[in-house]
């Protein structure tokens, strides 16, 4: 029996829990979700392919296979977008630049450094997003960036983050698809900390001047990303989730960015999405997997992921929240990580998408939780991979045999 005839199978059963599979494989064509480039080259960049993490981040392992220059990444990449299926965006980091031969310091970037990634865009047909890098850099030895007490320092970063939001903006007008410009700074200080408020203070000093140039935001919109603690940062971090949700509260410059192993190991990001939807705020998400802490394994289709994707589907929060992934795991081979993570993360999302909601809300309305639990347990149990077998066919990407191509 061919797709086709098991997915009409699959309809009826699904319809008869009131899900329509038709318009939910319709969903999932508007809704993106941003590949993130780095797992490729476990976040090395063209600046120096030699190049070694720093800033309380790190890919561990030691799988062989990691591109050697430019064009044999760019081909890695192909391969590894080509087998996700559905609406797309790259999201670039600001070390994946062509600098035409000649040193461009960070702070030096120009939109025309990133021409190469707008040309791949629209020749695969995708969006772009985009990230500053304030880390692996002499000028971040400290573990400072934009909180540095050295104004110098402060300086280079500033100019930085304003040298980024302009590529964004250009990403965006050139594909007429807004780009999402996160930004992450590593500050912060491996032992006990005595002023936790003059670093905060420069921090947002800092930002502000980042943020003030005025970017239509049809084109552009910068998101901030929290953490709790990073590798030799394991007592204070300056950009902490509090920070970042009063700074965006009170500035309204920029949004909020989740990352999944940002946090503590019992935090659930899913959890937090509908207080941000209740008040209508945008907001970033870069869905990884953590293994006890912030590792950055390849996405899979856990609980966690599951449930972020439920989240913004039960809050029809899909206008609200940009889905990015981020991990990097040097461990297996890049191009199958990369869509093994894509393809696990759309399987959440038209998860999310087929769950029987108006059944459970109405069961929740009349008060009938046994009802509830028991159509939240029946959903598990529904044939959700006839339905994806049909998504990867509409999109001609191969369904569970994939990997045969790796």
């Amino acid at each position: 029996m061919d797709c086709y005839e098991n997915y009409k199978i699959a309809r009826e059963i699904y319809a008869s829990y009131g899900v329509d599979t038709d318009a939910a494989l319709k969903k999932m064509d508007e809704i993106p979700i941003s590949v993130h480039c780095w797992e490729i080259d476990d976040l090395t960049g063209f600046e120096d392919f030699d190049a070694k993490l720093t800033g309380g981040i790190t890919a561990t392992g030691n799988a062989p296979g990691k591109p050697r220059s430019k064009e044999e990444y760019f081909r890695q990449l192909d391969r590894a977008i080509d087998l996700v299926p559905g609406r797309k965006k790259i999201a670039v980091h600001a070390v994946y630049l062509e600098n035409f031969g000649k040193k461009v310091d960070r702070n030096e970037i120009q939109p025309e450094n990133y021409a190469i990634w707008v040309d791949y865009a629209r020749k695969k047909g995708l969006g772009l997003d985009f990230n500053s890098t304030c880390f692996s850099h002499p000028m971040a030895a400290d573990n400072l960036t934009l909180s540095h007490p050295d104004r110098a320092v402060r300086e280079f970063w500033i100019e930085h983050v304003k040298a980024c939001r302009r590529v964004g903006e250009y990403f965006g007008r050139e594909l007429g698809e807004v780009c999402v410009t996160n930004h992450w700074m590593p500050d912060g200080y491996k032992d006990l900390t005595v002023d936790k408020i003059g670093p905060r203070l420069r921090l947002a000093e800092s930002l502000d001047e980042a943020l003030k140039e005025p970017i239509d935001r049809r084109y552009n919109i910068d998101s901030l990303e929290s953490k709790l603690f990073g590798l030799g940062l394991e007592s204070y971090t300056v950009g902490s989730h509090e920070f970042y949700m009063n700074y965006v509260s009170s500035r309204k410059n920029a949004i909020v960015c989740m990352d999944a192993g940002h946090f503590h190991p019992t935090e659930s990001v899913a959890a937090k999405i509908p207080s941000f939807l209740a008040f209508g705020q945008e907001l970033m998400l870069h869905v990884s997997r953590p293994v006890r802490w912030d590792s950055d394994h390849a996405v899979i289709v856990d609980e966690e992921t599951l449930a972020i994707m439920q989240e913004i589907a039960r809050g029809d929060g899909f206008d609200k929240v940009h889905i990015g992934l981020d991990f990097f795991d040097a461990s297996i081979d890049r191009v199958a990580a990369t869509a093994i993570g894509a393809r696990a993360a759309k399987k959440c999302l038209l998860m999310a998408l087929l769950e029987p909601r108006k059944l459970m809300a109405e069961a929740e309305r009349n008060g009938n939780f046994a009802k509830r639990l028991a159509s939240i347990e029946a959903a598990k149990m529904l044939p959700f991979g006839l339905v994806w077998e049909m998504y990867c066919e509409k999109n001609n990407v191969p369904g569970e045999s994939w990997f045969r191509q790796i």
